[in-house]
């Protein structure tokens, strides 16, 4: 006979122990279905670890509300729990008069998404905040941060374990079925077994569609396709000439080759963009050339043989090239007629900053 239990989360990234810690803390019983030997080992390990202003989305996206709500809340959360992170600032730069009129509507875009922070620097106020960049103009984000995304999760891990709630590793979820008396899943590992499930939530991440796929009952039209892009991330060598984070105005659909420090000061760039057919980390050196040539738009200081390889992270999308980046995709029972349902698609940036408010979005569908 299976087992019977409360709420399934499938998926231990920042993103679904965020929503598990929520339902724990009202009360739910939940398990947490993981397939990896560890939590958090994809998206949520391999990022650029910022907490964003909340600039760069659609007006009234799910992206815009939950990062500008998500942060406040993760600030919060963090100097609470002890967190380590710093609210280090990001400037955005134009790195010639070309780019001024993108450079503005980042921050008319920001303050419609209630980014209420963002200062204007001329060229002389840019040099002043960091001299080692180039550019003719900047806009000053000081509510952007760096975080430690696994300490995050630990504390999100300890807080839903706290209220009950317990993680299973080495248990990939390999089918599904809806069935009159809730959600059956057969779970794979050591010890396989079937659960049947009153809620089920599915923040799989990379596989979240493929999951999605293979739950009978659950309508194929409401499953979006499955895509991959891949970012490299270079490290400086030698001390960091950078106080803040610094983006330039992007020139696709990406926000470019970035600086980023880590909460240890170290400076590193990245990510680039490539569209990918499957899920690879393999470093590609040969983009090395490339991010000379990117970076140095904005820092013609960096001198070769300063970069060194770092690692690489993949973004799960739903959307594919040349089309543009939708909004995150949260399904509730009224999306796809399944009671007790949730699916999480394409969950990308800014996810690890609005954690807190996607849990919070969850909690709300599965109570409506």
């Amino acid at each position: 006979m299976a087992e019977r239990i409360d709420y399934a989360v499938i998926g231990a990234g920042v993103v679904g122990l965020a929503i598990a810690r929520r339902l724990a803390q009202s009360g739910r019983e939940v398990v947490i279905l993981e397939a990896e030997d560890a939590f958090g080992t994809h998206t949520s390990s391999r990022n650029s670890e910022v907490i964003h202003g909340g600039i760069y989305y659609p007006t009234g996206s799910l992206k815009a509300r939950l990062c500008v709500s998500g942060k406040k809340a993760l600030y919060q959360y963090c100097a609470e729990h002890e967190v380590n992170h710093q609210r280090i600032g990001k400037v955005i730069v134009a790195c010639d008069g070309t780019q001024l009129a993108g450079l503005k509507k980042y921050k008319q875009q920001g303050e419609i998404n209630g980014v209420d922070d963002l200062q204007w620097l001329e060229r002389e106020e840019l040099a002043t905040l960091e001299p080692a960049v180039l550019g003719v103009a900047g806009v000053l984000s000081p509510s952007t941060g760096i975080i430690d995304s696994h300490g995050l999760m630990l504390a999100y891990l300890g807080d839903a374990e706290e209220h009950g709630a317990s993680l299973a590793l080495k248990s990939p979820v390999e089918s599904g079925r809806i069935t009159g008396d809730g959600i059956a899943l057969n779970v794979g590992g050591d010890e396989s077994m079937t659960i049947v499930c009153n809620t089920v939530v599915n923040s799989a991440g990379f596989h979240a569609q493929a999951l999605a796929r293979k739950i009978a009952g659950l309508p194929p039209e409401t499953i979006p396709p499955t895509y991959y892009a891949i970012g490299h991330y270079y490290t400086l060598t030698g001390a960091s000439p950078f106080r803040h984070l610094v983006y330039p105005v992007a020139r696709q659909d990406w926000l470019g080759v970035h600086v980023t420090l880590d909460l240890g000061g170290r400076c590193k760039f990245g990510p680039d963009f490539a569209w990918i057919d499957r899920i690879d980390y393999t470093f590609n050196t040969s983009r090395e050339a490339a991010f000379y040539e990117a970076i140095r738009r904005y820092y013609p200081g960096l001198k070769d043989g300063q970069l060194q390889p770092g690692y690489t992270g993949i973004r799960p999308k739903i959307h594919g090239p040349g089309t543009e980046a939708p909004d995150f995709m949260i399904h509730g029972p009224k999306d796809h007629g399944v009671k007790g349902l949730v699916n999480l698609y394409g969950m990308e940036s800014p996810g690890l900053t609005s954690s807190l408010a996607i849990a919070e979005y969850v909690h709300d569908l599965l109570s409506a």
